[in-house]
């Protein structure tokens, strides 16, 4: 991409969530406190944008240790096993030129060694200079999963019917990024 225009993941002010149903009537949510990544936008085609996500399994927070430790076993993500999952993009549909825009970002979600195509559905946030003289953009994003898909199959059935913990996962990101200056030699 020669016109391309790379923006650094600002893991200070994104986020990575997830929510699930528990015992058929509530939801658990929560985060992954540890995301980084790049956005690279080809000005002249921005279809062929790329977007590249790597979050650290260890860093799931749903504000309980003990089940914070469960998701980190073997029977979830296997932390030991699989230390990160990432998202690659294969494509963007509909690119966004300003505020309010939708478009869609297709690509490879790696759960715990398994990979499988992905489509978030996203909503261009818009751009604007910060503070400290670089640009930032935002934007959102969501999707739904099946869990067991990547090979997260752990549940347990309840007495009264149904499952402790449902298969569909709704994931929900926020990004903001900055700008990068090129370096010039």
């Amino acid at each position: 991409m020669a016109d391309t225009t790379t923006w650094q993941i600002d893991p200070a002010h994104s986020s990575v969530e997830f929510a699930v149903k528990h015992m058929m009537f509530t939801t658990v949510r929560g985060r992954f406190k540890d995301v980084k990544g790049t956005i690279e936008v080809d000005e002249s085609n921005p279809d062929n944008s790329r977007v590249n996500v790597e979050l650290t399994a260890n860093s799931i927070d749903t504000g309980s240790p003990d089940r914070d430790a469960h998701l980190r076993s073997a029977d979830f993500l296997d932390v030991e096993k699989h230390p990160t999952l990432t998202f690659v993009s294969k494509r963007v549909e509909g690119a966004a030129k300003q505020e309010g825009d939708r478009f869609r970002v297709i690509g490879d979600l790696t759960i715990r060694g398994t990979t499988m195509e992905v489509t978030l559905d996203c909503v261009y946030e818009g751009t604007g200079k910060d503070p400290w003289g670089g640009t930032r953009a935002g934007s959102r994003a969501s999707a739904r999963i099946d869990r067991r898909e990547w090979g997260l199959k752990w549940n347990q059935a309840l007495e009264t019917g149904g499952v402790l913990v449902a298969n569909e996962v709704r994931i929900e990101v926020e990004v903001q990024a900055v700008k990068q200056v090129p370096v010039t030699a």
